[in-house]
């Protein structure tokens, strides 16, 4: 058999696809994220927290054998584990990964299970990043549900983006407000994660996720008091994008 030719640099072809797919909705843009050969080898990363069935739906109607890499923190909500086995078994999803921190590096760094008291960042890097990092080798690029009207640090995602040039980092849903996500679940008549109705419209572990008052950033359950906004799987050069929008466009 031929040899497979290598991908182009990470950065040439995102910034291609951007130009390419600017304007172009959701269903476009991951329709092409899994069947382009340029995008390469694709997972979706999937928290199954508040809005993560819309995404989920989607593969699981363009291609439910889509890997769906799922991070078990052992920290979670009790309600987000029952929900995510409850949606995978619902949309059929064959390719499901449950991925959990490495078992000496807890026994390691937090035997007590109370470094997000003492260090949120190494806690976070230590059940979430560098489990994640491990489950995307492999991978090309991978899927998230990430969108511009959940903060400050995503207010300019663009859909398609270079992740330190290892890989590309897939937004579809970066355009998508509140409005467009809740008409989706209710056209598909999609289950909601139990959480989302009791004022969490951002749900992470349960030491380290308040519930969010109206009319606060949804967001803001998030780390509450602590100068910190994201785990760090979406992290560029040690830092969260903040990225100025198009020149020409608005954010």
């Amino acid at each position: 058999m031929p040899l497979e030719a290598p991908l182009r640099p990470v950065a040439e072809r995102a910034a291609e696809l951007n130009a390419r797919y600017r304007g172009h909705g959701a269903v476009s843009v991951l329709e092409h994220a899994l069947g382009d050969p340029e995008v390469g080898r694709v997972a979706l990363v999937s928290s199954f927290g508040a809005e993560s069935v819309v995404l989920l739906h989607l593969i699981s109607i363009m291609d439910r054998t889509t890997p769906v890499l799922f991070i078990d923190t052992e920290m979670l909500f009790e309600e987000t584990m029952h929900y995510q086995r409850d949606l995978a078994d619902r949309l059929r999803l064959t390719d499901l990964r449950v991925i959990r921190p490495d078992r000496g590096a807890i026994f390691a760094e937090d035997p007590d299970a109370l470094l997000h008291r003492r260090d949120p960042d190494a806690c976070c890097a230590l059940r979430k990043t560098r489990p994640l990092a491990r489950a995307l080798e492999g991978f090309d690029a991978w899927i998230t549900g990430r969108k511009r009207y959940q903060g400050a640090t995503r207010a300019s995602l663009d859909l398609f983006e270079s992740e330190d040039g290892r890989r590309i980092k897939i937004n579809p849903l970066a355009h998508w407000s509140r409005d467009d996500l809740r008409a989706y679940m209710d056209n598909n008549a999609l289950p909601r994660h139990p959480l989302a109705a009791r004022g969490y419209p951002s749900i992470g572990c349960r030491p380290c996720t308040t519930r969010v008052r109206p009319g606060e950033d949804p967001r803001a359950g998030r780390w509450r008091g602590q100068a910190k906004q994201e785990c760090g799987i979406h992290f560029v050069n040690g830092q969260a994008r903040r990225d100025a929008p198009p020149r020409g466009e608005s954010r």
